[in-house]
């Protein structure tokens, strides 16, 4: 069970680029989660983040391994990074999936320091922190603009 979950029921397994699936995944699931009431998306960040601490441990045999099937640290992220719209937009979506994946994926700052600690607090932190600095960045924009 706890492979299953870390995998995001599959997700993780898929051929190319696992964790960008388990990104999009999410994206849709968390535009659907942002149609229902307000407390919803963050519900789902905060679960899916403290399932995957939990789960991890159990999943990956070697605590310094971040294998790619593992993309419930991806879903928390994204959705933590859709916390920064205040509502479903293609742009803003769009916005969220393309900045959340580039933080992911260059690791600055932050997300870098986080993703060089070991175990499921390394594995899902950098997503957790990259998915916070988007959310920010997100809510931001919004106030400047009329994004």
């Amino acid at each position: 069970m706890s492979r299953s979950v870390a995998s995001f029921f599959g997700v993780g397994f898929f051929p190319v680029a696992p964790g960008t699936a388990g990104s999009a995944v999410a994206l849709l699931i968390g535009a659907a989660m942002m149609l229902g009431p307000p407390w919803l998306l963050p519900l789902g960040a905060a679960l899916a983040a403290g399932v995957g601490y939990l789960v991890i441990p159990r999943a990956v045999a070697d605590p310094n391994a971040d294998p790619g099937w593992v993309v419930i640290d991806e879903v928390a992220g994204q959705w933590i990074a859709m916390l920064g719209l205040a509502g479903i937009s293609f742009t803003g979506l769009a916005a969220a999936f393309v900045c959340f994946r580039v933080l992911d994926i260059w690791k600055p700052g932050p997300v870098g320091w986080a993703d060089r600690q070991a175990g499921a607090f390394g594995i899902m932190t950098d997503d957790i922190v990259a998915g916070g600095v988007v959310a920010a960045v997100l809510y931001v924009v919004r106030q400047l603009t009329d994004f």
